[in-house]
């Protein structure tokens, strides 16, 4: 050790033993090695997994929230569309929305989520964006049903916007058609025409949409032509609807109540 200090001639014998211990130090230190670099892969994965859990539910979050907007400007479509359907007319309306539908061969109703709180009254005129829907058929405090147009039972005077001329339009039971009647054969009808509210009766306003011509059909023998009429207003598709105050249909309802 002294010859060593000073003149350092095991140099040679010390790096040949450090270079044959060394494997021997790696083995030795392989299983804490090897532990620590599980440790870090297994912490590094878990927080990994974490991460991706994280951002994914994030990512529906974003998702959720990017439908419900979609959703919302949808629906302010229909709203501006179904308030601009009557930028003309200066009747009081209120929105309602639709809570069931029932749509059998022989009846053809629809609930709605306003009643008498709100003012609404039996033969209330009910419209959506392209049309007539139909009208009030009972009314309780905290919704009505609604008596579509396409009903068998439902009638409403229409006229023919290009030249006037004035027909009744029933439903047929069907949900896409309507059917005039008492018009004659000769009568200046085309496919194709607009059909409005003609406003007799005090019932329905003037000037609202009920559809178009679809068909003509002249029967052989038959003084009147049939005629089949499409629906303008969005019967299987409106979630919303107006009910109308007619000008004056204050008035008429109350004189009617005051009768009944």
């Amino acid at each position: 050790m002294t010859v060593d200090h000073k003149q350092g001639h095991l140099k040679i014998v010390r790096s040949a033993l450090s270079t044959l211990v060394y494997p021997i130090q790696v083995a030795v230190n392989l299983p804490v090695d090897a532990g620590r670099w599980m440790t870090r892969s297994f912490t590094t994965r878990r927080q990994l997994l974490a991460e991706n859990e994280r951002l994914r539910e994030e990512q529906n979050l974003i998702n959720s929230k990017l439908q419900r907007y979609e959703i919302l400007q949808a629906e302010n479509r229909r709203l501006r569309e179904l308030l601009g359907s009557t930028i003309d007319f200066k009747e009081k309306v209120l929105i309602a929305e639709l809570l069931a539908v029932e749509m059998e061969p022989d009846r053809h109703l629809v609930e709605i989520n306003k009643g008498t709180r709100e003012g609404v009254y039996e033969g209330q005129p009910v419209v959506d964006a392209k049309g007539v829907i139909g009208q009030i058929f009972h009314v309780s405090p905290f919704s009505s049903t609604v008596l579509l147009i396409t009903d068998p039972s439902h009638a409403v005077p229409v006229q023919i916007n290009r030249n006037g001329l004035r027909a009744i339009a029933v439903g047929t039971g069907q949900n896409n058609a309507l059917l005039l009647e008492h018009l004659p054969t000769n009568a200046d009808i085309e496919i194709g025409d607009l059909i409005v509210s003609s406003g007799l009766g005090k019932r329905f306003p003037r000037g609202y949409p009920v559809g178009q011509i679809a068909a003509i059909t002249h029967e052989p023998g038959s003084a009147f032509a049939k005629v089949s009429v499409s629906p303008s207003a969005e019967l299987q598709q409106s979630r919303e609807v107006l009910l109308l105050w007619p000008q004056g249909s204050d008035e008429l309802h109350s004189i009617t109540q005051e009768t009944m």
